[in-house]
């Protein structure tokens, strides 16, 4: 599936499409973080039935459901004010995207995303919407100012900018003669590409620069390739022909009735 694609699907688990697929990460996982077990039946006795208690963690901000700051922000002493979401039919905004800037002081700027939260329909625009953080103060020490991106609602505060005439505008979505889904500027015709850095994970930027480590990655000649030779024995018999261990003793006799 193409990233021009995707639509704004929020998962079973709560997680978006497109946190997911920047994850890079096994399903598994990112579904173990997403919840944690209350209580649970003791395993190995058969007069309890499997049993568990789930709490989910359903609070998102900037931080990824797999980092420490998301955990220690769903703790079960943490509360937090119920947010509701208007939901996005067709997700827009991708890593890379030109937007204008519609509110506060830097209203009527351009600039770069740089990260995108489809669980909040927030994004990160790269230099600007900035919060002023100190940090490294001591008594001795006055710190350091940096600037930190703050999120931007997509729904009013951030507009998608034409690259024909760099100015901003409203898209829609329709499908070219080819049947390929794209954006489409309601105010030029033009279509809007999704930018490259949509392919963009925790493992490369793009998918046709990811070079495979021959120590790590499975390659396709590792899936192509069959290495196991069905056989009559047990894996111990395997290992005692591997360890040229010989069986000498002389078996007991079993009868089934």
């Amino acid at each position: 599936m193409r990233f021009s694609q995707v639509l704004s699907k929020i998962t079973k688990e709560g997680i978006g499409e497109l946190t997911k697929k920047q994850a890079n990460l096994p399903e598994s996982y990112v579904r173990r973080t997403l919840q944690s077990v209350e209580w649970r039946n003791p395993r190995g006795y058969p007069q309890y039935m499997p049993k568990q208690i789930v709490k989910k963690k359903t609070y998102y901000n900037v931080e990824k459901p797999w980092t420490a700051q998301f955990q220690q922000n769903n703790a079960p002493n943490v509360r937090h004010r119920k947010v509701f979401v208007e939901p996005v039919l067709n997700w827009s905004f991708f890593v890379g995207d030109r937007v204008e800037i519609l509110t506060g002081p830097d209203k009527g700027k351009q600039g770069t995303i740089c990260e995108v939260i489809e669980e909040r329909n927030w994004v990160l625009v790269e230099g600007l919407n900035l919060k002023l953080k100190s940090m490294g103060k001591t008594k001795n020490y006055p710190g350091s100012v940096i600037g930190v991106e703050q999120p931007l609602l997509i729904n009013h505060e951030v507009s998608l900018v034409d690259p024909a005439d760099l100015q901003s505008t409203q898209i829609e979505w329709r499908y070219t003669e080819e049947g390929e889904k794209v954006r489409v500027s309601t105010r030029t015709g033009r279509i809007i590409p999704v930018p490259i850095g949509a392919e963009a994970t925790h493992d490369y930027k793009t998918k046709g620069t990811y070079v495979e480590n021959k120590e790590k990655d499975t390659t396709d000649k590792d899936l192509t390739e069959i290495t196991f030779k069905p056989t009559l024995s047990t894996f111990e018999m395997d290992v005692m022909k591997a360890e040229g261990i010989v069986e000498t003793r002389t078996p007991s006799k079993t009868y089934w009735y």
